[in-house]
């Protein structure tokens, strides 16, 4: 099977930064504003290099998104940044009358998502907001990988035209894809081949999908993992045409179970092609305080749970 080598463990948010420090030199319309989180959300690149296209908005996210929204009305194309939690649950309302309704061509920057925020805790943590913006009419919905996958789709996006949310992570995680690709939005990647078992994975449990299927390989299990970043659109083309030839599936996420990337591809199986589904995410719960690997241990988010999920779905064929 295709092997895939992590070329040095750096946190996707910098990835964005990098992105986003690109863009300010390409496009004289990119803008940037941030609550308060400067320095976490890597925007001090494009703060010091064009301080006449950031702003500092300060601990009020809901101001952000309406003023973000108001930008585009002259041709700016805004990128706000705070945590995930305060990027979707706090400022919700502000998002869907403004942003989502009015097809308003914000991009809604978003680090520190789910449990590998650590130490922080529950309050901090948010699993629900892949459910929360991909509900909302015309909003694109991206959780990307590593840090090249990142900094990748932060160009792509402002090259579309309309709202998207685009979900990052804080940890060092292994980065792994081309440095030059060219992201797709809606467009899956498929990183192996297999014939037993089909693993969906987004965002920090695509690299552990990719362990897990190392593992299962040993075992006599060809597992076929793809990629998916963008959970809407979602790629059901890819998906369909993979779990007819496996038979079953194991999605993979850092999020609830409820509301994200594998209730979206249960949906697609559930329309087009039923087959037996295991999910790898959590189960209707908030977090916690703890490291990030001591989170994604205690809560299954790991290759070690995508291997047994997979044993388990091969056995429901």
């Amino acid at each position: 099977m295709k092997t895939y080598n992590n070329k040095g463990s750096v946190d996707t948010r910098s990835g964005f930064g990098a992105g986003l420090e690109e863009l300010g030199k390409k496009n004289a319309n990119v803008v940037a504003l941030c609550a308060d989180l400067t320095g976490s959300l890597k925007m001090d690149a494009f703060k010091k290099n064009h301080p006449e296209r950031f702003f500092q908005i300060g601990i009020a996210e809901a101001n952000m998104i309406s003023m973000a929204a108001g930008m585009t009305i002259g041709g700016k194309i805004p990128f706000t940044g705070t945590f995930a939690n305060f990027s979707t649950g706090r400022v919700y309302d502000q998002i869907r009358q403004s942003v989502a309704y009015s097809n308003k061509n914000v991009k809604i920057c978003a680090s520190h998502a789910g449990l590998t925020l650590g130490e922080d805790g529950a309050t901090h943590q948010i699993l629900e907001d892949i459910g929360l913006m991909k509900m909302l009419p015309g909003m694109t919905v991206i959780n990307t990988c590593d840090y090249n996958q990142t900094k990748a789709a932060t160009l792509a996006i402002a090259e579309h035209d309309g709202p998207v949310y685009l979900r990052f992570g804080r940890p060092k995680v292994a980065n792994f894809t081309d440095e030059n690709q060219t992201f797709e939005i809606g467009k899956a990647v498929q990183l192996t081949e297999g014939q037993d078992v089909t693993i969906i994975a987004t965002g920090h449990l695509v690299w552990e999908a990719l362990e897990a299927a190392k593992e299962l390989n040993e075992k006599g299990i060809s597992a076929e993992v793809i990629n998916i970043h963008t959970i809407k659109p979602l790629d059901e083309k890819a998906i369909l045409e993979s779990v007819a030839k496996t038979k079953c599936v194991v999605t993979a996420e850092e999020h609830n179970f409820l509301g994200g990337l594998g209730e979206s591809v249960a949906r697609t199986l559930a329309l087009h092609k039923p087959a037996p589904q295991e999910f790898v995410a959590t189960e209707d719960t908030f977090g916690e305080s703890g490291t990030p690997a001591q989170l994604m241990e205690k809560y299954g988010l790991n290759a070690k749970s995508i291997i047994e999920k997979a044993q388990k779905v091969i056995k429901r064929k």
